[in-house]
Order: C-alpha cells, then structure tokens, then sequence
C-alpha cells in the first residue's frame, strides 16, 4: 500500500502587498527633505490616470491641517489636530531600530484624476498607497 503524507501545515502566515518603485519612493524621500519642494508627476492608478504635483509628506501634511481647519462645526478644533495626532501614533508603532524607512504613501497637490469617460476629478490634496502605483511619469499631460 502507498501511503502518501501530507506535511504539517505551516502555521505562519505570509502577507503578500505589491512592492513600490524604489525609484519613486527614493524620489519622494527627496522631496520629504524641503517642505517646499514639489515636482509635476503623473501616475498610473487603479482608478485611472492621476497627475498634480508631488510633495513630501510634512508639506502634504501641513496643507491637510490648513485645510481641516476650515471645518466648521463642533468638533473642528479636534480635527484640525488630527494629522498631527496621526502622526504621534504611528511615531509611537515603530520599532526605535534608527534605520529611515522609505516611503510608503505619495501626495499630490493641485491633482487631476481621468478616469473612465468621466470629467476630470480635481482634488486639492491628494493622498495613496506608492504600492499602488503601477506607473509614473514626470511632468503633466498636456
């Protein structure tokens, strides 16, 4: 008789994501270094097709809070707080190895999203996932 076994199971479960561009994510560590540096880009998203100006996450940041601070209502002094409370917490998550990270989010400023027929999407700020990113280009169509 052929017994076949099968092997345990491996109990350690993998999580798979895209890897980003190194090149992109090198480009955007560039920009993190002067808040008021930003380069014309246009990506290739899930969505469509995505363009405005690449900047660096503490400018992104800065705009996101200038912006929450528009907010009116109860509650809108939390709010204007919050990308600085987001980014104490994650601060906070990281192992303290002294090894930088690259980045691992892209943000546009001034961004136009094409997609599927539709007019165009324009956005003051935008924020994503660099592993989402299939491709890149520097400059805006025309």
């Amino acid at each position: 008789m052929n017994e076949s076994v099968d092997p345990a199971p491996d109990s350690t479960a993998v999580i798979t994501e895209p890897v980003p561009d190194l090149q992109l994510q090198l480009l955007i560590q560039l920009l993190d270094r002067e808040m008021r540096s930003s380069l014309p880009l246009t990506l290739t998203i899930p969505a469509g097709v995505l363009h405005g100006d690449v900047i660096g996450h503490e400018a992104w940041k800065a705009d996101w809070s200038r912006s929450l601070r528009q907010v009116e209502g109860e509650g809108a002094n939390l709010i204007a707080e919050f990308p600085e409370t987001v980014d104490q917490g994650i601060k906070e998550l990281r192992t303290d190895d002294g090894a930088q990270q690259l980045p691992r989010w892209i943000h546009l400023r001034d961004a136009t999203l094409i997609f599927g027929g539709m007019a165009p999407l324009r956005l003051p700020l935008w924020r994503g996932r660099l592993a989402d990113v299939s491709g890149w280009a520097l400059g805006r169509p025309e």
